[in-house]
């Protein structure tokens, strides 16, 4: 009646639809993942409970210290899972292909090539690396070449390498490795002091503003929406400041006996270039394209044109080759290669992965979520330890998080259809 009383009077009727609330609007401004938000306030809350629990411990520069440490090799074996599952595949082998390639690192470093002298930590890298790109593309081309599932191809992967890495040394533990390769493994050498800290610090915030700003350049070419400046500016306000208090952080840790500060560790500074890098892979090359258009539709990526199986290969070469570069980091941090290495890691990598917005459906899935998603797992893990939680008790709540995980994937998946 009230419409039509308006339609008479020369108004058109008003839309009787459902109204956007003030949050949604801001969403819709600022282009926010409502998903990522909310693991940044899960970890918010974690951080909280922990803190409260530990009488402060958790969030003392030492342990933060640690715990950036303790995230770096699930953090850059979560950036590889992301592009796997987006595909449409899973790897289970990671842990597997990270303690063989670190066993086959610590051998040729230690008992084969002769100590002291200077190739010899740069030469074990290299085969480490080599070692890991040859998983990935053995299992590659059994996955894309000879249609075995994923699924079948990485659970034998994680058997039979969990073997290589026993037979190698028949179980003993090789060390101690060289004393500059230990610089890789961020401990009481393993940083790079407080002055190339901010330096870092800076050009971190350079390239957070340069992206924004190229981004938005991008978009006014085409003719895409952009954020409006406000938005712009205060995302960038909200990195900076989160940069700078990491680089506060990591400079209030000194080394031991001394206000000396340690600053960045080199695993950190690892996992920076490894993450600029995926993102890079992922959002502006033709592979990245391929691999999430490959996710989205399989069958229409085929028929227009991509070569999924050659695309399908590179993915798993990609993941094994980040695998071995986590091996770097844990032989150098334990300073011994270790049959334990990687134990149990694919639990650890799949749920960072999935818990930072990576859905299994394939498809959709981002670097920075499963780095998101390696803190939130590591912080658990952490906390759990200061808490003297037993080993077995943390492995069921991990895995009733990554239970909570996907299910809480399947839930928005069905929201936002």
């Amino acid at each position: 009646m009230g419409d039509a009383t308006q339609a008479v009077k020369g108004r058109p009727p008003q839309d009787s639809g459902p109204q956007i609330g003030a949050f949604e609007r801001f969403v819709q401004l600022t282009e926010l993942d409502t998903r990522m938000l909310a693991m940044v306030g899960a970890l918010v809350v974690i951080w909280i409970v922990f803190t409260a629990l530990t009488d402060g411990i958790f969030l003392t520069p030492r342990n933060l210290y640690n715990l950036t440490v303790q995230s770096t090799v699930v953090g850059i074996m979560a950036t590889g899972m992301v592009l796997v599952i987006v595909a449409r595949h899973i790897d289970l082998s990671v842990g597997s292909i990270l303690g063989f390639s670190g066993m086959v690192l610590a051998v040729f470093q230690v008992e084969i090539l002769p100590l002291g002298v200077w190739w010899n930590w740069p030469l074990t890298v290299v085969m480490a690396l080599a070692v890991g790109a040859a998983i990935g593309a053995w299992q590659g081309y059994w996955i894309a070449y000879r249609g075995v599932p994923a699924f079948v191809v990485t659970l034998a992967g994680l058997l039979i390498f969990r073997g290589c890495a026993w037979i190698v040394t028949e179980g003993r533990t090789v060390a101690p490795m060289d004393p500059t390769f230990q610089v890789f493994g961020g401990g009481i050498q393993g940083s790079i002091g407080a002055v190339w800290s901010w330096v870092t610090g800076v050009l971190a915030i350079a390239f957070v503003v340069f992206n924004a700003f190229t981004s938005r350049a991008k978009r006014h070419r085409y003719g895409f929406p952009v954020k409006p400046m406000w938005a712009e500016l205060g995302i960038i306000l909200v990195a900076t400041a989160i940069i700078v208090g990491f680089v506060m952080v990591m400079n209030a840790y000194t080394l031991p006996r001394s206000d000396i500060p340690r600053g960045i560790p080199v695993p950190v500074l690892i996992l920076m270039i490894v993450v600029v890098f995926m993102m890079f892979i992922s959002r502006a090359t033709k592979f990245g394209r391929y691999v999430f258009a490959m996710g989205g539709n399989p069958e229409a990526a085929e028929l227009s044109g991509i070569d999924v199986r050659k695309t399908t290969l590179m993915v798993f070469v990609l993941m094994g080759v980040l695998c071995a570069i986590g091996a770097v980091i844990t032989t150098a941090r334990l300073n011994a290669g270790a049959n334990s290495m990687g134990l149990l890691a694919e639990l650890s990598v799949i749920a960072a992965a999935v818990i930072g917005g990576t859905s299994l459906a394939g498809g959709v899935g981002t670097v920075a979520g499963a780095i998101l998603g390696a803190v939130v797992m590591q912080s658990l893990e952490n906390g759990m330890v200061l808490l003297g939680v037993s080993s077995a008790m943390r492995q069921v709540i991990i895995g009733l998080v990554l239970i909570a995980a996907v299910w809480f994937d399947t839930a928005y998946n069905r929201h936002r259809r």
